[in-house]
């Protein structure tokens, strides 16, 4: 596929050798037709002898009537030189203007690849005349103005909910432990589950809220730490959970990345068999969560990262945001997500961080690290 400078660059040069061929042509006829005509002029009269060419003796010499074809002969020859040269000057003057207009469209690429919500404050600002790319770039900024008053609504929107929203949860919820008698404890834990599932999803939505808006600040996160921080800290009674991870750093928002890792392994575990296991491999950038459990159709892969989906009814029903939630994350880091089926049941989760994408685990888990011994740890526990 040609660019648009190639594109530019070989118009201006057929350009101009159309025109200094139709010139050429044009030329040359007249001159052999004027040529023509003023020797036929003069025929009929006596000529003057010409003047003996150095080395080639009189009586040799082409009579005067041929000299026109020996004339537009070496015209056609000096000029179609001349073209050839010109022609490569006008290519390469033609790639340099080319470049020199499109500047300001490269500009405004450049800025458009940088942006993010993080500095959506940037703007193009091009200077110049009033053409039609001083537009382009001044209608860019406009959008971008918009843009930003949006994203700035959204956000304090986001802050007005986080708060709005956990109060009263937080008020109802010692409400029912306080104010309710103890002789209605069904009830009462009834009230209590569903309020703590409220505050769950209330929780989730603000998450992803926040991941899809991108990252404000990144720094440096430990990837492996917070894989043993999230199996120190939950777990299930009858799931036996593996972990090999070797050292990796992720530059993003701890946070969020804790929040990955942690719906990854809940998803892992709530949705299993009696006695499953979870496999996480943390190699070369890759985050591979392994587990066993019922069989997810192929037709249904596509729902795994939609909100509110869920695929199977499990005891711990959540609100189907887990996995949707993960993929926003995954994208606000650069890092791509994918799933695939295990055989016998359950599913194989990745997450791929920028630069690893084509570095990932073998099918056992294991992968080579940067001296070729394998992963640095091995952990193994029953969780609970």
């Amino acid at each position: 596929m040609t660019t648009v400078r190639v594109r530019l660059t070989l118009i201006y040069s057929g350009l101009f050798l159309l025109t200094s061929v139709v010139l050429m042509v044009a030329v040359s006829l007249l001159l052999r037709q004027a040529l023509r005509t003023r020797i036929e002029r003069i025929s009929g009269t006596p000529v003057a002898p010409m003047a003996p060419v150095r080395g080639v003796p009189v009586d040799r010499m082409a009579p005067l009537p041929a000299l026109v074809d020996d004339v537009i002969d070496y015209q056609w020859g000096v000029t179609t030189l001349t073209i050839g040269i010109l022609a490569l000057v006008s290519v390469v003057v033609g790639w340099l203007v080319a470049g020199r207009i499109l500047r300001p469209v490269h500009r405004i690429t450049a800025t458009a690849r940088r942006l993010s919500v993080s500095n959506l404050h940037e703007r193009i600002a091009l200077t110049g005349p009033k053409d039609e790319l001083r537009e382009l770039a001044d209608t860019f900024d406009a959008m971008l103005d918009r843009l930003e008053r949006s994203v700035e609504g959204q956000r304090r929107f986001i802050a007005n909910a986080s708060h709005e929203l956990r109060t009263p949860l937080a008020v109802q919820r010692a409400a029912i432990e306080i104010g309710l008698p103890e002789d209605v404890g069904e009830i009462r834990d009834k009230l209590l589950f569903h309020n703590h599932r409220t505050e769950n999803l209330i929780d989730a939505l603000l998450v992803l809220a926040q991941a899809e808006h991108g990252l404000d600040n990144r720094k440096p996160v430990a990837l492996d730490q917070v894989v043993r921080s999230v199996l120190a800290e939950g777990g299930s009674d009858d799931v036996t959970v593996t972990a090999r991870t070797e050292p990796f750093v992720v530059h993003g928002d701890p946070v969020l990345l804790n929040r990955l890792v942690t719906n990854l392994v809940d998803n892992a575990i709530r949705y299993n068999r009696s006695g499953g296991t979870v496999g996480i491999t943390l190699s070369h950038g890759v985050l591979t969560v392994r587990n066993t459990g019922p069989e997810v159709p192929e037709e249904r892969f596509g729902d795994l990262f939609e909100p509110f989906r869920r695929l199977h009814t499990t005891r711990e029903q959540g609100a189907g945001l887990g996995l949707s939630i993960v993929a926003s994350i995954a994208k606000a880091h650069g890092a791509d997500v994918r799933a695939s089926p295990n055989p016998g049941g359950g599913l194989e989760l990745v997450v791929a961080f920028e630069g690893y994408r084509g570095r990932g685990p073998d099918r056992d888990g294991r992968g080579p690290d940067r001296d070729g011994r394998g992963p640095d740890r091995d952990e193994r526990r029953q969780v609970g």
